[in-house]
């Protein structure tokens, strides 16, 4: 009775607050910056989504910010879920069936082709790096629920989220050297012609590194995560074995005890 009255409570307090919020509105007239993103984004970045100007160009500061809280994130993540010790995992019970296994074959390379094509494109279309490279990540899952016992190219993953994690700091430190501030895209590169795939400056570039950073690290927790859950299951099965052969054993002691009485 009382979680029905605090349930409630709860739901009459969220209404009225939005109705409070629904009341006072938004502005029907940009403000000064809202105003010059508009009126001169695109003819300063020559992108087609405007909203990647925003993010990449004018508030390149909030995407270091993100991309650094991502990581921390993974690596955080990783620590907790990592295993020094891996046993093998009974095949029968991870196998994936024949439907995820042909559906992975079928479905892999279209899935992270896709997720290429909208960090590379996401200066034109809606998109961009994170969504892309977590678009990669999905096809890499798909991957290893197909075949448990897949091991990822750890060595090629770890090199492909360092250099492209150190070439958008570099690509963030060449714009705070031409223009003046951290990733900007004013004389970098040329902006080329409006709605081209070779256009908007470093736009896309910026764009391609998030997304294979993005991409690589989601790829590596989710290996991770995937361990873990064998691993807990490996060493469930060895207890078991374990529990079943002391069984065993002290029966056999018993059997032996009582024949020599």
């Amino acid at each position: 009775m009382t979680r029905k009255v605090v349930t409630l409570i709860a739901l009459v307090a969220v209404a009225g607050l939005f109705l409070v919020l629904l009341r006072l509105g938004t502005p029907n007239e940009l403000g000064t910056v809202s105003r010059h993103y508009v009126e001169r984004g695109i003819a300063e970045n020559r992108a087609a989504n405007l909203v990647t100007s925003v993010v990449v160009n004018y508030r390149g500061l909030d995407t270091l910010g993100e991309v650094t809280v991502l990581f921390l994130s993974v690596t955080g993540a990783a620590f907790v879920l990592r295993r020094r010790e891996r046993k093998p995992v009974d095949a029968r019970a991870s196998r994936a069936s024949e439907i995820v296994q042909t559906g992975a074959r079928l479905l892999v390379a279209p899935i992270m082709l896709f997720g290429v094509y909208i960090f590379v494109h996401g200066h034109l279309t809606p998109g961009g790096g994170f969504q892309g490279g977590a678009v990669v990540a999905s096809g890499v899952l798909l991957l290893l629920l197909a075949d448990r016992e897949r091991e990822l190219p750890h060595g090629l993953m770890a090199w492909l989220e360092s250099l492209s994690g150190f070439a958008f700091i570099v690509a963030g430190l060449a714009g705070l050297w031409v223009a003046g501030s951290f990733l900007a895209n004013r004389g970098v590169l040329p902006l080329g012609e409006w709605n081209r795939l070779l256009s908007a400056g470093i736009i896309p570039v910026i764009y391609t590194l998030i997304g294979l950073k993005v991409g690589s690290e989601l790829a590596a927790l989710l290996d991770v995560m995937m361990r873990g859950e064998a691993v807990a299951a490996g060493h469930g099965a060895a207890r078991s074995g374990g529990g079943r052969r002391g069984g065993r054993t002290r029966g056999g002691k018993n059997r032996k005890k009582g024949g020599r009485r």
